[in-house]
């Protein structure tokens, strides 16, 4: 075995690839792609120059963080999630958000009625519509979650192809977005709208852990997972990560839960972990290798995303919306609160940092949701 394929090294690279990602999401390039994107990109080259494996070669580091560590991030950081709070966001940035999961929406259903997806793909296209789906209303947790649950890592060159593709789609829009609100404010100008005075809070960049608040966290992921596990047996009908979901965003809403100190640092460090490893999906070799796949999952994700655009900005331009709000949105559907806390930023809106945040995780909640919806319609 090559030292390149020791787990203990792999766990080390991965970890490290988190490290670099963060310290480069610091500068003003950085900021704007956003510490996931990075991580992928930054794990994606690592993979495909050598230095790290790539995840269709079936490591055992990457099954690990497929099966349980992606499941317990989920679960951490949705107990960050207060869905009381969400209304502090303002109505105008939960109303373009809405719209935007709306678009999507639509989107996947064009898409799917234009690609005929299951024709071209095969027996697992509505999955893949449920996994765009989510990944474009609340970002990428909802993308794996649906994806672990019709387990679609299984077949590493169809994973492969359909993260690849996201990505190329995905992070182009993403750079578009942060452009357009600058020339559509010129094209057609819009109030600047800001939420009510005393709801803008700070965003925890740190925080101090305790070993109290470390056991707490990682013993309700742990006996929530092993509950959702045991559940699936009586419930076979019931995908294991949405009663993982659902355990979480109740768990979020007692006030002792809430007040726990870490959830985010910790949830986020292992979803940048688990991003990591969907980078060195990335393979080059495998992607050169999809032949008819890649074309009909490039066409049907650019309609959805299309048609996303469309309806979040047509919609924000009849309503008369602030085009800050509405990237802001878009960036909380497409990618989650951690792209559009970037957007935010790199709008220069530190008002509309908790708004998108608090949308962005309500996204990463309801996305799970709609995903599991349109795979059971489609499928």
């Amino acid at each position: 075995m090559s030292w390149t394929q020791d787990p203990i090294y792999v766990c080390g690279m991965l970890s490290f690839s988190v490290l670099i990602s963060v310290l480069l999401s610091k500068n003003k390039i950085g900021r704007s792609i956003g510490t996931p994107i990075l991580v992928i990109l930054l794990c994606g080259i690592f993979a495909n120059i050598g230095i790290i494996p790539t995840a269709t070669s079936g490591h055992p580091i990457y099954t690990a963080v497929f099966v349980y560590l992606a499941p317990m991030g989920i679960f951490i950081a949705l107990l960050d999630v207060d869905l009381k709070s969400v209304k502090n966001a303002g109505f105008p940035i939960v109303l373009m958000f809405g719209i935007g999961a709306l678009g999507t929406v639509i989107g996947v259903l064009i898409a799917w009625f234009v690609v005929n997806p299951s024709v071209k793909i095969g027996p697992l296209a509505h999955a893949i519509a449920g996994m765009y789906t989510g990944t474009y209303i609340g970002g990428s947790i909802n993308f794996n979650a649906v994806a672990l649950s019709y387990q679609i890592n299984d077949n590493p060159d169809l994973f492969a192809a359909t993260t690849v593709v996201d990505n190329l789609i995905g992070t182009p829009w993403i750079v578009i977005t942060l452009l357009l609100p600058k020339y559509l404010q010129k094209l057609l100008p819009h109030k600047k709208l800001l939420p009510p005075n005393g709801q803008i809070g700070q965003i925890k960049t740190h925080e101090s852990i305790s070993i109290a608040s470390l056991a707490t966290i990682f013993g309700l992921a742990f006996l929530a997972m092993a509950l959702s596990k045991s559940l699936s047996h009586y419930f076979p009908f019931m995908p294991e990560i949405i009663t993982l979901t659902t355990i979480a965003l109740i768990l979020a809403q007692i006030p002792a839960i809430k007040n726990l100190k870490g959830t985010h640092t910790i949830g986020f460090f292992l979803i940048l972990i688990f991003l990591g490893v969907i980078g060195t999906l990335c393979d080059l070799n495998t992607l050169a290798g999809l032949g008819n796949l890649a074309g009909p999952l490039v066409l049907f994700v650019g309609i959805l995303v299309l048609v996303h655009g469309l309806v979040i900005y047509g919609l924000g331009a009849v309503l008369k919306i602030d085009w800050d709000i509405v990237t802001v949105a878009s960036q909380a559907n497409v990618g989650g609160n951690t792209t559009a806390l970037a957007a935010a930023e790199s709008l220069n809106r530190p008002d509309l940092l908790i708004p998108g945040i608090l949308v962005g995780s309500l996204g990463n909640a309801l996305g799970t949701y709609a995903g599991f919806f349109i795979a059971g319609v489609l499928g």
